[in-house]
Formats: C-alpha cells, sequence, structure tokens
C-alpha cells in the first residue's frame, strides 16, 4: 500500500489541529434532536487507503469493525421512524508507532469519505461524499503519543468514534435532511437513549480481559504492540504475526 506524502496525507496531519479537543463523552447522554432520524446502516468500505508515515498498518477488516461498531453506538441511540443510511470510505489513516515521549511521539489520524442515504427515497442525501480528518479522542494518553499506551485495535476505536461524532454534528448542521420531528408518533418513538457502551472500551477493541487465572491480555503482545488487526512482520525472526493474533514460523531459505 501507498506510504507517500501526499495532499491527503498532509490533510491527516492537519487533522491534529482542526479537532484536537474532540471529545465523545456526550455518548452517555440522550442524543440531540435530528428530526425523525432512525439508523438503519452504517457501512464501512476500506480498498487501498493511504498510509501515513510512521504508522502501523491495520487490516480493513479491523477498520470496518471499528467505523461500524462507533457509527452504530454514536446514531443508535435515535429512535425515529425513518431510516437513513451511512457510508463510509477510508481515505487514508496513520496509527501512531511508538515514539520518544516530549521528542518525537507520532499521532494517530483518519481521514474518511462519508455520504448519508435516504431509505425511502433510496438516493444519496449529499450527492459529492463529506470528507472528514480526525484524529483520537482528547486525552492524557494522546499527548504523549498511544504509540507507547494504546493497542491499534484501541486506536482505531477512539479514531473511530470521533469520526463518528464529527459526522454527527455535520448532520446536526442539516436538519432539514431528517424530516419534520413532529410527524412522529409519540407511541412508538421516543426522543432517544444514551449508548450502553459510553465510555468504555468494549471486549472486542479491549487490551485486557478477565479469565480463569485473572487479567489476560487479548489484541496484542504488550501495550503499544501489534493486536488482531494489525499486520506485523517480525524482520529477521521468520515469524509473522496473523490478523486472528497466532504466530506462524516460516523456515528461511
Amino acid at each position: 500500500m501507498p506510504r507517500l506524502m501526499t495532499p491527503l496525507t498532509a490533510l491527516a496531519a492537519a487533522a491534529l489541529a482542526l479537532s484536537a479537543c474532540t471529545t465523545t463523552n456526550d455518548l452517555a447522554d440522550v442524543p440531540e434532536p435530528l428530526g425523525r432520524f432512525l439508523l438503519g446502516h452504517a457501512v464501512t468500505v476500506v480498498e487501498e487507503p493511504e498510509i501515513g508515515p510512521f504508522s502501523r498498518e491495520a487490516t480493513d477488516e479491523a477498520w470496518e469493525e471499528a467505523i461500524n461498531f462507533a457509527m452504530n453506538e454514536r446514531f443508535g441511540r435515535y429512535d425515529g421512524d425513518k431510516y437513513f443510511h451511512i457510508a463510509t470510505k477510508v481515505d487514508g489513516y496513520a496509527l501512531a508507532m511508538v515514539g520518544i515521549p516530549l521528542v518525537f511521539t507520532p499521532k494517530s489520524v483518519l481521514v474518511a469519505s462519508v455520504t448519508v442515504w435516504d431509505d425511502e427515497k433510496g438516493t444519496k442525501i449529499n450527492e459529492e461524499p463529506e470528507i472528514f480528518s480526525v484524529s483520537e479522542e482528547l486525552s492524557v494518553e494522546a499527548l504523549i503519543g498511544t504509540g507507547l499506551t494504546k493497542t491499534a485495535d484501541e486506536q482505531m476505536l477512539s479514531l473511530s468514534r470521533t469520526l463518528a461524532k464529527n459526522v454527527h454534528g455535520w448532520m446536526l448542521e442539516n436538519p432539514d435532511w431528517f424530516g419534520d420531528a413532529s410527524l412522529m408518533d409519540p407511541e412508538t418513538t421516543s426522543p432517544g437513549k444514551p449508548a450502553e457502551t459510553a465510555g468504555i472500551i468494549p471486549p472486542q477493541f479491549a487490551r485486557v480481559e478477565k479469565g480463569e487465572n485473572g487479567a489476560e491480555l487479548v489484541g496484542g503482545e504488550e501495550v503499544g504492540g501489534t493486536s488482531t488487526g494489525v499486520k506485523s512482520e517480525v524482520e529477521g525472526a521468520g515469524s509473522t504475526m496473523t490478523t486472528d493474533g497466532e504466530t506462524t514460523t516460516e523456515s528461511s531459505s
């Protein structure tokens, strides 16, 4: 996959300034009104995205899982009566690798194009995809570099949640897209509900889980190391970390 410093990569780098203050703690609240919105499908496409410099390389499937989760987590809070679909295409990303605190701290960024579809009409609401450039959620870890403190799965979840919040903000700026809420039947709809996963890292993205022998590491060999969604080869060791977390050994020729 390409790793050149193109305008797309430069745009991703600019995301650090644009979204440095983003938090997603609003997931614990009832969502802001959005007409008659009810989430139909969240679909993510990943086709040869550009990968920024100093980045871990993630699988397409890992990105699809993280973004679809974040979109369902945020927009699944709505309980309207008209279905809308959210389609996302990953254009580029950088997942921070381990750096040197206060000296060289690579940042994680994501660039994605988003289109909203009206299910009833079967048409796109925005003809041209809206492009979003985001960095990870605001935290102390993000300031020192999450390559030291998070697995790639956790970085992708954070980026995906930030992306979903930015998409949400854009949609809230265009309320006319989603109809008049006063037309909804109060017997079958509601203002919505908080996300059940607000403020936590779900098991599929977590670094550790409780096992028979206490806390066990999952999704990576070490903090800041590889994880289930990362393609990684250990040079000179003849071993490859596969996407299911197992290590296979190949004989050198």
